[in-house]
């Protein structure tokens, strides 16, 4: 299904009493949490409900609005998308770290990121992996080169 491949499957469905998603029209899947989370925003913005009452109507909670309205206004109609699950970047790689690995990418261009791993662990006591060196070399070369992120 299309919604578990883009991480909207809404994960309880039968949470949703919302008469739109109970009465049988096939527009309104309350198996959607995207279409979920935005029929609950215009309940509250252009039917008038209270914030507890449509948040209760559509299965979620108080602060699941307050989160929807925010990555709404923020972002529109993506910010409803769930986002990708796990950390949002190398928390073991601080700048530090990165600034170390440049350093010694400096002295030796040949050295790769395979054998960064032991001169990480020695100096800052960490365990790294090599795609996360990489990608951290590369993030700093790109915002470098003019790019950002």
């Amino acid at each position: 299904m299309a919604l578990g491949a883009f991480r909207a499957l809404n994960p309880r469905p039968h949470a949703v009493l919302d008469p739109a998603f109970t009465g049988g029209e096939p527009f309104f899947d309350a198996r959607d949490l995207v279409q979920v989370k935005y029929e609950m925003l215009r309940k509250v913005r252009v039917d008038g409900s209270s914030v507890a009452a449509a948040a209760r109507a559509f299965g979620l909670s108080r602060q699941s609005f307050y989160a929807a309205r925010a990555a709404w206004e923020a972002e529109g109609l993506p910010g409803l998308m769930p986002s990708r699950p796990g950390p949002r970047g190398g928390h073991k790689l601080t700048g530090e770290v990165v600034a170390f690995l440049e350093e010694q990418r400096s002295r030796d261009p040949t050295l790769s990121a395979a054998r960064m791993i032991p001169l990480v662990e020695r100096r800052f006591g960490i365990a790294v992996h090599r795609r996360s060196i990489e990608r951290a070399l590369a993030r700093r070369s790109k915002a470098g080169a003019g790019g950002s992120r």
